[in-house]
């Protein structure tokens, strides 16, 4: 009965994979929703859709595997992180709208935390900087914005969580309120040295200790599904971040294995191993797994907008019917967008610049710009950021020789060439692009005993296409020069 379900919960849809333990796939679903946007830079998503698509998107999965829930030995739970949801102990009904983590309304707040000093304790202790992306200020809105929850919180009435701690107390009827290292480290409230809750960080933003889920390995006993869900109960025993399970879809446990994945965001990881590097270029250092008690670092850069970009083409502009047209479009002006550059700040910037005020902004335009370059210079912009990232960890001394990539825009071979030649290393693409869903499967397998390490899962990862840097240094250097003007301007 070696049958994994993976739960991928993410910013845009909820997915569910059955895997075999040979990483194949043996029936997936996927179901999408919309966000909402109630306010300039606010973002927010309904916890009951998340809840509904992640059911539909699991009993889905078992249809197209031609299973039954007490086939499955194992869910393992990925998601998007530092979505934010604080819900009633009692009925499980949350008092507010989901706060995605593109959402920018506690810009204020986090410039208060930077004015009284904050920065030093909050790089030390969680690895992290102080930006609205982060759980934290977010739930401290949630406290002290939304009537009576503050109250209800100090009466130890509430709970609050990420999505994972969200879907496992739905799946589990109550009975667990956990998270795991991962998650935890992207709340800004948790020490990722001391592996706990930061005292100080959560007394300055007043946020009562009993709202916090207890925090426990990626890889370990979340509890039991109760039947009524799929069918059967099925033990959940894998829980990552949508980031930290796609490093381990991508088998990159040695220090130095790296994994850059374009989905709503584009995130770039490198395994640093025991070492908590310390940034010197904003980059983030985070809990990469922890297995057995034992935590592996990874050195991480943030990009706000990547697939979201490719998304608003095709929504907000109606350029493209579908993102699978990008590739043609490219190619149709030879990768030429004469001159003109897309900065997709369209809910600021992150690493390294870490700008919430920032916005999109498009350069370069003359009468003569055409459809497909316009189109181009969005793809091109996700390249850009990723040699942002790329350089910044060089110079943080975690060079990065070879790139694996994964998420829904790396099946375009013009963007794997582009990104290759403007990160100037050798790209990787897996067969399975979908390793955010195969890392969680992989932890859930390890944490019901089904593999012996993560190490001999790497096995599951096999090479689709590799794709080298063949662009004149000139050529490159003249690129990112106009790239960084654009910058400057969005900034």
């Amino acid at each position: 009965m070696g049958r994994i379900m993976a739960i991928d919960q993410g910013t845009s849809s909820s997915r569910a994979i059955v895997f075999d333990l040979d990483g194949r796939v043996l029936g997936a679903d996927q179901r999408a929703f919309d966000m909402q946007f109630p306010r300039s830079g606010w973002v927010e998503q309904d916890p009951e859709v998340l809840w509904r698509t992640t059911l539909e998107a699991g009993r889905g999965a078992l249809r197209a595997a031609g299973l039954e829930g007490s086939d499955i030995a194992a869910i393992g739970i990925t998601n998007q992180r530092e979505t934010t949801l604080v819900w009633d102990r009692d009925t499980g009904e949350c008092v507010h709208p989901a706060i995605v983590w593109q959402d920018r309304r506690t810009a204020g707040r986090c410039e208060a935390m930077r004015r009284d000093g904050l920065e030093d304790l909050v790089a030390r202790e969680t690895g992290l900087v102080i930006d609205p992306y982060f759980s934290g200020t977010k739930l401290a809105w949630l406290l002290d914005e939304v009537d009576g929850v503050r109250r209800r919180a100090e009466r130890g009435e509430l709970a609050f969580g990420t999505v994972d701690t969200f879907l496992i107390w739905r799946l589990t009827g109550g009975a667990v309120h956990a998270t795991d290292a991962t998650n935890a480290s992207r709340t800004l409230l948790f020490d990722i040295g001391l592996q706990a809750w930061s005292a100080e960080l959560t007394e300055y933003l007043s946020v009562p200790e009993s709202l916090l889920p207890e925090v426990r390995d990626s890889a370990g006993a979340f509890g039991l599904a109760r039947a009524e869900w799929f069918g059967a109960e099925i033990p959940v025993f894998g829980v990552a971040g949508d980031q930290q399970a796609a490093l381990v879809g991508q088998a990159c446990f040695a220090p130095g294995m790296s994994k850059s994945t374009y989905g709503t965001g584009c995130f770039a990881m490198t395994n640093t191993g025991e070492r908590q590097l310390e940034s010197r270029h904003r980059l983030l250092s985070t809990v990469a797994y922890r297995i057995d008690g034992r935590t592996t670092y990874a050195l991480e850069g943030s990009i706000f907008s990547a697939g979201v970009a490719v998304k608003w083409l095709r929504d907000g502009l109606g350029l493209i019917r579908s993102a699978a047209e990008t590739e043609a479009c490219a190619r149709a002006c030879d990768g030429d967008t004469g001159g003109v550059y897309l900065v997709p700040a369209f809910t600021g910037l992150g690493a390294p610049h870490w700008n919430p005020d920032a916005r999109g902004t498009l350069v370069g335009l003359t009468l003569d710009t055409s459809r497909d370059q316009l189109v181009t210079a969005t793809l091109a912009s996700v390249a850009y950021q990723t040699e942002e990232l790329l350089t910044a960890m060089a110079a943080d001394g975690a060079p990065v020789e070879r790139l694996r990539v994964d998420g829904g825009m790396v099946v375009n071979d013009w963007l794997c060439q582009f990104l290759a030649d403007v990160v100037h290393c050798t790209v990787e693409r897996p067969v399975i692009t979908e390793t955010t869903a195969l890392g969680a499967a992989i932890l859930a397998a390890a944490g019901a005993g089904l593999v012996g390490s993560l190490e001999e899962a790497a096995r599951l990862w096999h090479l689709d296409q590799e794709f080298r840097p063949g662009m004149r240094e000139v050529t490159r250097q003249q690129l990112l020069s106009g790239w960084k003007r654009a910058v400057a301007r969005a900034l």
